[in-house]
């Protein structure tokens, strides 16, 4: 009998693409046939540091001596051990390439010009180099260069020697000005720079920045920075045997175990103009708000109508936001000193109101006796209305198809006081791959959720807030149906009331006393008696239940532009749901007498646990990559007269957005075997109490496509995780967390995929393949690489999982 073949799960088109990448690679070798004879194409460019520093200052100061900067000429980049950029440039200016499939790829963002050699570049390069140690405190080092040539390839290795670094003894302030001088000592303690540490002159040039922002954010409004003067002094004299170049002896005179120190004073020098206005303080006088202007638009049009209050003058064409919207997002007051902290509140407030697109604020002198300032506040307003809509789509080989799409409408403006309200209508159907009877749907999903947010805190009492912080309270309600064709449907009503504030620019919080979900569920009479029956977990699990309490989540995010080398998010949220609820319970039990409740009257009981959701990332940013990585631990606790979570709050694992080379929710729970075809067949989803993960990802460009517009980036991964029960589930041996098997119950996954990156959204390919399984594979072993059999046609069917979906993983 002939033996059956598979279909290729990549498709011709995806082979095709290989072999062209694979010529690429090949071709990519001949990259110096077209220099001329004296030309010498660089392939190699490294720094090697000697010197008394502990490894990671080595690798930090090797780093930055790296930079394009300092280094001047810098090899070409190469993709997977080819300079393809360089290839394409030779295909495009010297072979003429020239076709519709050329076009696409010899863009010129995928082209680099072959970097040539030239000594001149290196001598500039070194003489950088030698300049930014003396910046840093390494003020007699050295740098040489060394070239190796292999036929028309070079190679230079710079070769630095930092000696010693100065270390900063003292800090001496010269403040004639006994008022600026109480300002800088007030903030003394977030000064830049510290004693007992290398000197850097590039802490000089910040600190400067710093005392600048300090001193005017005191009212100084013309302060000018050049005003701020630094002083090196270097201290033991008496070593310098050649007083117009010490640092030339220098290190030839001290001791190995001495470290050479230095005092720095900073001085705040008077304007030589004594009527100058650069250290006087100065004070708000009028604030003039403009609302609705255009950018056009002159803050002296006669066709402005006015409205005054206690600290604003209005002016206005249409009365499109009520005053003491304006008052509580403008930090600005008249009588008080000027202040850039107040400014730049005042900005990020009326943005963070949603209700302009371009927000200015200026200031201008007023004639008087004392030093005044007017603010002129304009604001462009945007389109008070708007429509979205988002898709998503997730599939995984033979196992699902999954679609999902979701409406949204927005208001920015209701009743003229900045209220939002979003509603937001989704659907999405699942469907099934199965071998005899081809796609069936599996689920759909339907729902509606409306929030109403107000920007300020609504209490019955006064919270006092940081200037910083942005409040809001929002009011949500929804309803969802999730339909398992012949399982179960669950209905969910939820309502929520929450507050959300910034504590700071990095941490933001978001409260909600009041949550309150009522979970319906009906089950299927044969799913009910063949799966949920024989099973007491999930029985306890599909019961309709209350869940009512509260939750809180903070927030850790500084992704901006002062961290694009590196940034952290971090989020911790905790639920409780059944302490209200329950004496809501208790009060009905005494108003009737003992004679009903809040369960028995609705014949529902009520959800009692603590759920617990810790999710920590961390970003590594490079210029054409980047690596992320994501730890998750979620903990639910039932307590009281619960023992399970209800279905709706219990944990799932695999999919896109969580291990890949799992197909969705079924991972888990701990060593139970859930990912075959027939268990998927009695009970698709698999849920726990307990989720760990821990995911790596390399990201990386490959290529501008359609002329910049859209960028073609490859990633691998891997994840490792799993789900557990807290408590033994007859009907799933090994589902239970122990500590002892953590190691054995981890899922250990890997694969690489494909970003194609439109800036506004991410449309993403994961091919996800088992490292390990918390299962024993065929032979009991847990390992899976063994049993990559990745040419046959037949097993990547079956092994290589398959994601789509929009958007990163995390």
């Amino acid at each position: 009998m002939k033996k059956p073949t598979y279909p290729s799960p990549f498709g011709q088109p995806l082979q095709h693409a290989l072999w062209l990448m694979v010529c690429l690679f090949l071709a990519a070798c001949s990259n110096t046939r077209y220099l001329q004879e004296n030309q010498s194409l660089l392939v190699g460019a490294k720094v090697e540091i000697n010197g008394a520093l502990s490894s990671n200052e080595k690798t930090d100061l090797k780093n930055d001596l790296s930079s394009r900067s300092l280094m001047l000429q810098q090899p070409n980049r190469k993709f997977l051990g080819s300079r393809i950029k360089v290839w394409l440039y030779n295909q495009k200016n010297y072979e003429k390439k020239s076709n519709w499939l050329w076009n696409l790829m010899l863009s010129e963002r995928n082209l680099e010009a072959p970097v040539i050699y030239d000594s001149v570049k290196t001598r500039e390069s070194m003489d950088r180099m030698v300049a930014y140690l003396n910046n840093q405190g390494y003020f007699y080092a050295t740098v040489q260069s060394r070239q190796s040539d292999h036929g028309q390839k070079a190679d230079v290795t710079y070769e630095v020697n930092t000696g010693k670094n100065f270390i900063v003894r003292k800090i001496i302030y010269d403040i004639p000005d006994t008022a600026i001088a109480q300002v800088v000592k007030e903030g003394e303690k977030l000064s830049l720079l510290k004693t007992d540490v290398p000197y850097k002159a590039a802490n000089l040039s910040s600190e400067r920045e710093r005392l600048t922002r300090l001193i005017r954010d005191a009212g100084y409004y013309k302060f000018n920075r050049d005003l701020v003067v630094f002083t090196v002094d270097t201290l033991n004299k008496s070593l310098f045997v050649d007083p117009l170049n010490p640092f030339e002896v220098m290190s030839g005179v001290l001791r190995a175990d001495q470290k050479p120190t230095l005092d720095v004073e900073v001085a705040i020098l008077p304007p030589e103009d004594s009527a100058s206005d650069q250290t006087k303080l100065f004070y708000l006088n009028k604030i003039f708000v403009y609302p609705d202007m255009t950018l056009q638009e002159s803050n002296e049009d006669s066709s402005f109508h006015t409205t005054t209050t206690r600290n604003l003058i209005i002016k206005y064409h249409q009365n499109i936001v009520r005053p003491r919207v304006l008052t509580r997002a403008i930090q600005l007051r008249p009588g008080e000193r000027y202040s850039t902290s107040n400014y730049s509140n005042t900005i990020s407030r009326l943005y963070d109101l949603n209700l302009w697109q371009f927000v200015s604020l200026q200031y201008k002198d007023v004639k008087d006796t004392v030093q005044k300032l007017d603010a002129y506040i304009q604001l462009s307003p945007r389109k008070k209305q708007e429509m979205s809509t988002n898709f998503d789509v997730t599939t995984s080989n033979d196992y699902a198809v999954g679609s999902a799409v979701s409406v949204g409408y927005r208001h920015f403006n209701l009743n003229r006081a900045a209220n939002e309200l979003h509603i937001t209508v989704k659907g999405g159907l699942e469907l099934r791959n199965q071998a005899r009877a081809g796609l069936s749907l599996q689920s759909q999903e339907y729902g509606i959720n409306a929030d109403y947010v107000l920007p300020r805190f609504m209490l019955p009492f006064r919270v006092r807030q940081n200037y910083r912080s942005t409040a809001k309270t929002r009011i949500s309600a929804g309803y969802n149906n999730l339909r398992r064709i012949d399982r179960f449907n669950i209905r969910t009503v939820t309502g929520a009331l929450g507050y959300e504030w910034n504590e700071s620019i990095y941490k933001r919080w978001s409260v909600k006393p009041f949550n309150l979900n009522y979970v319906g569920v009906t089950l299927v009479q044969g799913f009910k008696d063949t799966v949920v029956s024989k099973n007491p977990y999930l029985q306890r699990s599909f019961e309709p239940a209350f869940i009512g309490g509260e939750a809180a989540a903070f927030i850790f995010s500084n992704d901006d532009i002062f961290h694009k080398r590196q940034n952290t998010y971090f989020r911790a949220a905790i639920e409780e749901s059944g302490a209200w609820l329950e004496g809501v319970n208790s009060l009905l039990n005494v108003l009737t007498n003992k004679r009903d409740d809040l369960e028995s009257a609705a014949n529902v009981n009520i959800s009692r646990f603590v759920r617990l959701d810790l999710d920590y990332r961390h970003y590594w940013n490079y210029n054409r990559s980047s690596v992320a990585t994501r730890a998750y631990l979620g903990l639910g606790l039932p307590y009281g007269q619960s023992d399970v979570l209800p279905y709706v709050r219990q944990f799932t694992s695999g999919g896109p957005n969580s291990i890949r080379a799992w197909r969705l929710r079924t991972l888990g729970p701990g060593s139970f075997r859930s990912d075959t075809l027939a268990q998927s067949a009695i009970f698709p989803d698999q849920t726990g109490d307990m989720r760990f993960e821990g995911n790596v990802e390399y990201r990386f460009n490959i290529l501008r496509l359609f002329g910049g517009t859209m960028m073609l980036k490859g990633a691998t991964f891997l994840d490792f995780g799993n789900i557990w029960m807290l408590k033994d589930d007859t009907g799933r041996p090994g589902a239970a967390f122990k500590i002892k098997n953590l190691y054995n119950d981890l899922a250990i996954g890997t694969g690489a995929g494909a970003r194609l990156d439109f800036s506004y959204f991410v449309i993403r390919i994961d091919w996800g393949i088992p490292l390990k399984k918390p299962y024993p594979a065929e032979g009991g072993k847990k390992w899976f690489v063994s049993e990559w059999a990745l040419g046959d046609g037949r097993w990547r069917r079956d092994n290589v999982i398959w994601n789509v979906a929009i958007g990163y993983p995390f």
